[in-house]
């Protein structure tokens, strides 16, 4: 069973999210917040498996509120941030707040579901495409350096897989692009994050374009 906390708001859009929610066997909604600061709170006490969050709250705002409960003690909730794309501004924020990415609030039903089942299993989320052209004009609009100023210590095939990664490819689909198993694939992939200090797959994303290692084809 994954335990979701629902942060936003708006009391509708929390109704609405916990009623396709509560229609999955597999997914309880554990709490909801209608700001930041009661998304904190809940999420330390009620030890969520994913937390939905809005970025515009009263009080606290969803970003400040993703770094805080990503520094919970671990294992901390995974967050999935909820955003239009009159929000663009935040998104790239809120991945570097510790997201574990994003959807879109207009996303249909499956993929919302998805989304939480991919979080809740260690993933992060850079689909559907739109989604990556996001991230792609934001990490562009940031100047190079930062997290990804530690690229150039990977290796050759290192430096392969940080870009798969940064195209938003699973392990299975990097192991068929590189010839190589899956378990092969998933051990590059923890030698990337490890040798960039990185979270996880979303940190990932943001060194490679934050590097110039990948740039945003329009």
């Amino acid at each position: 069973m994954i335990r979701v906390l629902l942060a936003d708001d708006e009391r509708l859009v929390r109704r609405g999210l916990r009623m396709i929610l509560e229609a999955d066997p597999t997914i309880r909604v554990v709490g909801e917040a209608a700001d930041g600061a009661e998304a904190i709170e809940a999420a330390a006490r009620l030890a969520p498996d994913v937390v939905l969050m809005d970025v515009r709250m009263p009080t606290t705002d969803g970003l400040e509120a993703t770094r805080r409960i990503v520094a919970l003690d671990p294992p901390p909730p995974r967050v999935i941030v909820l955003t239009t794309f009159d929000l663009d501004e935040y998104v790239f924020g809120a991945l570097r707040a510790g997201a574990s990415g994003f959807l879109l609030k207009d996303a249909p039903e499956e993929h919302l579901l998805s989304a939480i089942r991919v979080a809740a299993e260690g993933g992060s989320l850079f689909a559907p495409s739109a989604t990556r052209r996001l991230v792609e004009t934001f990490a562009r609009s940031q100047a190079a350096g930062g997290s990804g100023a530690a690229v150039g210590t990977l290796t050759p095939r290192e430096l392969e897989v940080l870009r798969l990664l940064a195209g938003g490819l699973t392990n299975a689909e990097i192991a068929d692009s590189l010839g190589v198993s899956t378990h092969t694939a998933k051990t590059h992939v923890a030698h990337v994050l490890g040798k960039l200090d990185l979270r996880d797959r979303a940190q990932a994303v943001i060194a490679a374009y934050e590097s110039g290692l990948v740039g945003g084809a329009g």
